[in-house]
């Protein structure tokens, strides 16, 4: 019995052994499986190749620099390798193609771009700062002399930076620099490329010949397909509504009507006794030109706090010192800068550091919107007041003096003669003191010292008249 007892013990022993071993064998498969399966993701997925799409479709402003800026922080966040932007401009201003150029040329990440029609003008210094380019059959690239707003041709100191430009571009990125110069300077001879003396656009073939385009395309996919990215994970670029509004108040167009708003505003408002709609449309503006531009990090505090010592300074020229003086001056300049440098981009740690070109161009936009305002709003105070056509807003009875009304003109004619004190120089205009009580009045010829004793001599559009008395 113990004989059989221990073979039996023996044979179950071992076929738990071997069924213990095919376990194991089968766990060592089904393992080495998942690992096989992990390691094809991980190939698969490496295979693919991120790309990162935007789009330059509109004139080259400050929107656009945003929206760039925007694209390339997107970018490096999902660990794109490779950024493509399709384009389509016509150019636009200088120096915000200069802040893109550099960006691009900067990159550590690839940069493509599709020419998707145009790439004119300040479109072109972008596009030669890519990596690569490509263009749509019949599409052109060139043409990059600076013009003003009217299109005429600036001077040819703007026209020289330019040229560098270009070339330093077309160097850094292997292609030819005196070619990128001939898209601007018209008088520069290429021999087979450039002799016309005219300013050097390139069709696409063109392009391609002259190692200016690396080859045709209908899309950005088919640009990725040609230039050797098959499988690829692309990731569009989506602006949501608070980036599109904030690119739209920021466009210099709308800078300069909300400049328009503010000054306005603030003439209407002294026009006009208390506090009205007037001031209320100069301060929502004025929120709206500093709030984006302070998001953006353009404007800094000490500029917005520029622009309201310039209005305090204004205020205070006007309703507390007689005629229009040095605070009267400063406050103008506090204004004009405060919304001048808020336009423009500061260097980090160089917060006073300016750029000259960028300076004139925002000084100028600045300049100008506030003398549309000025005459805009004296032109527009001087039909209200004589139009007819809002008289339903306005009380039509009338105070006759045969039912005992007396007007304030009856009163101030009644001085005429009288004699009193400047309280405050006349230069022409301040304050004289007349029997007790204070009245805003001018000096008839010079300017009268105060303490000066003056006698009315006429009331004429609301307004006192004097002169020294004998």
């Amino acid at each position: 019995m113990s004989y059989k007892y221990l073979i039996m013990n023996r044979n179950k022993s071992h076929i738990f052994n071997r069924l213990l071993f095919y376990i194991l064998i089968v766990f060592s498969v089904f393992f080495q499986t998942l690992e096989m399966n992990a390691q094809t993701s991980e190939e698969e997925e490496s295979a693919f190749t991120r790309v990162y799409v935007f789009d330059i479709k509109e004139e080259i402003a400050p929107p656009v620099w945003r929206k760039t800026q925007l694209a390339f922080q997107e970018a490096n966040e999902i660990q794109a390798e490779l950024i493509v932007i399709q384009m389509n401009t016509y150019g636009g201003l200088v120096d915000v193609a200069d802040s893109i150029r550099t960006k691009i040329l900067n990159s550590l990440i690839p940069v493509y771009v599709f020419i998707d029609n145009n790439a004119a003008s300040a479109g072109a210094l972008i596009s030669i700062a890519c990596d690569s380019i490509y263009m749509v059959p019949g599409a052109s690239i060139g043409a990059a002399t600076v013009v003003n707003q009217t299109g005429e041709v600036v001077p040819d100191k703007y026209q020289s930076y330019m040229r560098s430009m270009m070339r330093s571009t077309a160097e850094a990125t292997g292609r030819d620099p005196k070619i990128a110069q001939a898209m601007v300077d018209p008088s520069m001879f290429v021999a087979g490329v450039s002799d016309s003396g005219k300013v050097l656009t390139f069709t696409t073939s063109e392009a391609m010949y002259h190692k200016f385009c690396e080859g045709k395309a209908n899309s950005v996919r088919e640009v990725l397909r040609i230039s050797g990215h098959k499988n690829v994970d692309i990731t569009y670029q989506e602006l949501n509504i608070l980036d599109k509004f904030i690119n739209f108040l920021i466009h210099p167009a709308v800078s300069s009507i909300l400049i328009i708003i503010i000054i306005g505003g603030i003439y209407f408002e002294i026009q006009t006794p208390g506090i009205g709609l007037p001031i209320f449309a100069a301060i929502t503006a004025a929120l709206l030109y500093f709030a984006p531009l302070y998001l953006e990090g353009l404007a800094l505090n000490w500029e917005i706090l520029m622009f309201i010592i310039g209005i305090v300074l204004l205020l205070i020229e006007l309703f507390a010192i007689p005629g229009f003086g040095v605070v009267g001056i400063l406050g103008l300049i506090c204004i004009v800068g405060g919304l001048t440098f808020a336009m423009l981009e500061n260097v980090e740690g160089k917060p006073f550091s300016i750029e000259m070109i960028p300076f004139i161009k925002a000084f100028f936009t600045v300049i100008t919107a506030m003398i549309i305002a000025l005459f805009g709003s004296i032109y527009l105070s001087k039909k209200l007041l004589t139009s007819t056509r809002f008289g339903q807003f306005a009380l039509q009875s009338i105070q006759d003096k045969n039912e005992g009304f007396t007007t304030a003109s009856d009163n101030y004619t009644r001085m005429i003669g009288k004699k009193g004190v400047v309280r405050s120089m006349l230069r022409p205009s301040g304050k004289v003191k007349i029997e007790g009580e204070v009245y805003n009045a001018t000096a008839l010829s010079g300017f009268i010292d105060a303490n000066e004793a003056i006698e009315v001599v006429k009331y004429q559009t609301g307004q006192l008249f004097v002169r020294k008395a004998e």
